[in-house]
C-alpha cells in the first residue's frame, strides 16, 4: 500500500499523474514537466512535499550528538538559521542528507528524505548520546514549497510576516499565513528563490488552495516531481540514492563546502579527511552530450579507448536550455574540463565531453 499526502485528495483536481515515489503516491506531473519547470524558473510553482520527514532532536546534548552524527557545524548555527548537512557511514558513505533547523538552545528540526525516514530515525536512535530526545513529527506535518522569482510577492499576500527581509537559509519560527500557523523557511531545492512552509497536516489543503489562489496573478502553478527533479539537477543539486548513496561520500559528490572537518570529531571523518588529504578517487562531473543522445542514470562511462570509468547519476535534456547534459561519477584522474569521454547509450559509444556545473544559475 502506498503513502499518500494530507494533499492527495486535491492532486485530481489539477490533473495529476501520479507514480510510486520510494513507496510514495505523488504527482510526477500536472499539466506537464517542462511547462512546470519553465513556469519555476520565471513565474512560480507549487510543490507539495509533505513525503519529506521531519525530526526533532532536543534535550541538553542535543548539540553534541548533531555534531557527532552530521558533517556541517551545528555549532554556528544561530536560532532562526538553517544548514545543509549530511549523516555518515564510519566508511564515509551516505546516511542521508539533510537540512538542520535550530529553533533554540538544545531545540533542533531535522529535515530528511522521505525514503530515508525509518533508516535515518534507527540511524540516529543507534548512536543516541547523553540527554538526546529523538522525536519523529513526519506524519503529522506537511511542507509545501513556493518556489521562483515571484515566490516572495506570492507569500507577502498572505502575511504579515517580514519575508522580504528574511536571508537565504534562515527562517521564522511561528508565522500566521493567512489564519494558519507555519514555520516558514527560505532555502529552496530549485535553484531559484522559494519558501517552504511547514504546517499542521490538517491545515496542508487549505493552506494548497489559498496559496494557488494568492499566486493566480503571478503565473503560480502546481508542480510535481518531475520539474522537480530537472530544476534541482540543472542547478546541480544532488539527489539521494543517485548523486549521493552509502557508496558515495561527501567529497566524491563535490559537496566539500558542507563537510566541516575541524569541528572536531564526527561519524565518517577518518576517511573523509584521507579523501581531503589525498583526493578522492571519484568525482561528480558534468557532462555534454557531443554526439545525439540523452544520458540516463546508470548509463556508464567510459574513455574513448573503452576504459570504464564510472557512470551517469542524472541525465536528460535540460528543458532550459534544450542540450543533452547530465551528472556522472566517474574515476578521478579522467575529471578535468573539455575530456572527452563516451557513454554508452543502447549499446552504442556516444561521444561527451566534460563540463563545468551548475548548467543553471540565477540571476542575482
Amino acid at each position: 500500500m502506498l503513502k499518500r499526502t494530507p494533499l492527495f485528495p486535491v492532486y485530481a483536481e489539477h490533473g495529476a499523474r501520479v507514480i510510486d515515489f520510494g513507496g510514495w503516491e505523488l504527482p510526477v506531473q500536472f499539466t506537464g514537466i517542462q511547462k512546470e519547470h519553465d513556469a519555476v524558473r520565471q513565474q512560480a510553482g507549487l510543490f507539495d512535499v509533505s513525503h519529506m520527514g521531519e525530526v526533532r532532536v532536543t534535550g541538553e546534548d542535543a548539540l553534541p550528538f548533531l555534531q557527532k552524527i552530521t558533517t556541517n557545524d551545528v555549532a554556528k548555527l544561530e536560532n532562526g538559521q538553517c544548514q545543509y548537512s549530511l549523516m555518515c557511514y564510519p566508511d564515509g558513505g551516505v546516511v542521508d542528507d539533510l537540512l538542520v533547523y535550530k529553533l533554540g538552545d538544545n531545540n533542533y528540526m531535522l529535515v530528511i528524505n522521505a525514503s530515508n525516514i525509518d533508516k535515518d530515525v534507527a540511524w540516529m536512535q543507534q548512536n543516541l548520546t547523553g540527554h538526546t530526545e529523538i522525536t519523529n513529527i513526519s506524519d503529522e506535518t506537511a511542507m509545501l514549497a513556493v518556489q521562483g522569482p515571484h515566490a516572495e510577492q506570492i507569500l507577502a499576500k498572505l502575511t504579515d510576516a517580514p519575508i522580504q527581509t528574511l536571508k537565504t537559509f534562515r527562517f521564522l519560527p511561528d508565522v500566521k499565513v493567512a489564519d494558519i500557523n507555519a514555520l516558514l523557511s527560505r532555502t529552496g531545492y530549485t535553484g531559484e528563490d522559494g519558501f517552504e512552509l511547514y504546517v499542521d497536516q490538517h491545515d496542508a489543503v487549505q493552506l494548497w488552495k489559498l496559496l494557488l489562489e494568492a499566486g493566480q496573478e503571478y503565473g503560480l502553478v502546481p508542480a510535481g516531481l518531475g520539474a522537480r527533479d530537472t530544476l534541482r539537477f540543472e542547478a546541480r543539486l544532488p539527489l539521494y540514492g543517485q548523486e549521493l548513496s552509502n557508496e558515495i561520500s561527501p567529497l566524491e559528490a563535490g559537496l566539500n563546502y558542507f563537510v566541516k572537518l575541524d569541528k572536531g570529531d564526527f561519524i565518517g571523518r577518518d576517511v573523509i579527511a584521507e579523501h581531503k588529504a589525498n583526493g578522492a578517487p571519484r568525482k561528480l562531473v558534468g557532462i555534454e552530450m557531443i554526439d545525439r543522445g540523452i544520458p540516463r542514470p546508470h548509463y556508464k562511462v567510459f574513455t574513448l579507448e573503452g576504459t570504464p570509468i564510472g557512470e551517469v547519476t542524472t541525465g536528460t535534456q535540460s528543458p532550459t536550455f534544450k542540450t543533452n547534459v547530465g551528472l556522472a561519477l566517474i574515476d578521478s584522474a579522467y575529471s578535468a574540463l573539455g575530456t572527452e569521454v563516451n557513454v554508452e547509450i543502447r549499446g552504442a559509444q556516444v561521444k561527451a565531453k566534460i563540463v563545468a556545473t551548475p548548467f543553471y544559475k540565477r540571476k542575482p
